[in-house]
């Protein structure tokens, strides 16, 4: 196979991977309104992504960088036609570092509930928005004969990618609410997964309206992988009903992972439905960017093959580890505790 098909899948991979762990961060950060009934329990719902948050960050990154050496002319339309949402998803995502790292320098409420408020917007802006452009991506945008995106703000907020965004907002909220039961004890556990069965259904309504319209769209275009578009959306229904199920039987753990396979087979289906092209014009299909017509030579698909072969195993162990040593959970007694040490 040419390796321009083999990173268009690869960067999927990238994108799988950050929506699935900086998605239930997003929903960590969105569920501290409904979840933080004080500011310890607004502790343990951070503190539960605090050691990992900024390492899943890094995926976008990534993904990012081999965007635009992998496919230089789909970096180059995509930044500059999607430049508002992305740059509005980047300040969204500097504004909620900074708050994880400085809402606890000061011993004020009205410090620390401005912080907190936005590390909620910080979270929000980016799960809504991420969801619109990448259904914009797969529905296909106004591009010119020149590879240049002629639409603007207005053109990406059409119903499709509203709907999308409104998707991955509940989702990675659902998610992210999976992680905070999953991590914590106590009243916050309790009311987690209460609050996870109620956003899990919305979810599930949302999804599969997303998802059918995707499908069909795919089958009215004549999709080459249109089967397979149909399978992984599916199992992405498959398993949001399961994560829903599990956290009705108190199967946190289960929840978790069946919400991330969820994202996982959502992008998917979008990546199927989005292939051979990385992205469509609506224009004129004679003008639609192509993984032939948008990657990079072949001498530079080699040469990062091989860089993916030796640091991407790396990676994933390094995170696995991570994951491994903050594995407990983040426990009410512990933190005030702490409290009365600092004390």
């Amino acid at each position: 196979m040419d390796l321009a098909y083999v990173w268009f899948f690869i960067v999927g991979v990238f994108f799988v991977g950050y929506f699935v762990l900086d998605g239930f961060d997003f929903g960590v950060g969105m569920s501290l309104p409904f979840l933080g009934k004080d500011n310890v329990s607004r502790r343990q719902i951070i503190n539960t992504i605090g050691p990992v948050w900024d390492l899943n960050e890094t995926w976008v990154i990534v993904a990012g960088a081999c965007l635009f050496a992998a496919f230089p002319e789909w970096y180059a339309t995509l930044f500059s036609g999607f430049y508002l949402p992305l740059l509005l998803i980047l300040i969204a995502l500097i504004l909620r570092g900074v708050s994880f790292e400085y809402r606890h320098q000061r011993d004020d409420p009205r410090w620390r509930a401005r912080f907190d408020a936005m590390i909620v917007w910080g979270s929000a802006v980016p799960a809504f928005l991420w969801g619109v452009a990448l259904a914009n991506i797969v529905q296909g945008v106004p591009i010119d004969a020149d590879k240049e995106f002629t639409g603007t703000l207005l053109t990406l907020l059409n119903p499709y990618g509203l709907l999308g965004g409104v998707v991955t907002l509940l989702l990675f909220f659902t998610h992210g609410v999976y992680f905070v039961a999953l991590k914590t004890d106590g009243q916050v556990r309790a009311d987690a997964r209460r609050l996870a069965t109620r956003s899990g259904l919305l979810t599930v309504v949302a999804a599969a309206v997303f998802l059918a319209w995707t499908v069909l769209s795919a089958l009215e275009r004549g999709a080459p992988l249109v089967g397979l578009v149909a399978t992984a959306a599916t199992m992405a229904a498959v398993l949001l009903i399961g994560s829903v199920g599990a956290n009705l039987r108190d199967r946190e753990g289960w929840a978790f992972a069946f919400g991330a396979g969820t994202v996982l087979f959502a992008v998917l289906t979008l990546w199927f439905a989005l292939f051979p092209n990385v992205m469509p014009s609506s224009s004129d299909p004679a003008w639609n960017l192509t993984i032939e017509n948008a990657s990079s030579t072949d001498y530079t698909l080699t040469i990062m093959t091989w860089a993916a072969v030796i640091f991407l195993p790396m990676i994933l162990l390094y995170q696995g580890w991570t994951y491994w040593v903050f594995r407990k959970r983040v426990t009410r007694a512990r933190i005030e505790e702490a409290d009365l040490v600092a004390h």
